[in-house]
């Protein structure tokens, strides 16, 4: 089994870079929603799986939601998307 790791940004580095996180529909898989990162300059960096993300995220409160996933994003950034 050849698992890579991977491995990410900082947080601070992550805010840096991170313009906008935007719900999108998967255009490849239907009826799959996915969080889209982009870049400052608009420039797509990479994507999460949005019912992955919200697991991760638990049960936050629905005021509290948004922030939360942005921060889980933030620090699950990978460190490839410098080479963009």
């Amino acid at each position: 089994m050849n698992e890579e790791i991977i491995k990410f940004l900082s947080a601070a580095e992550a805010s840096r870079l991170v313009g906008a996180i935007q719900e999108e529909e998967d255009i490849e898989q239907t009826n799959r929603r996915i969080l889209t990162v982009y870049s400052k300059d608009d420039r797509e960096l990479c994507w999460f799986d949005f019912e992955e993300v919200m697991a991760a995220v638990g049960n936050a409160p629905a005021g509290e939601r948004k922030e939360a996933v942005h921060n889980y994003i933030i620090n699950h950034i990978p460190d490839w998307v410098t080479e963009l």
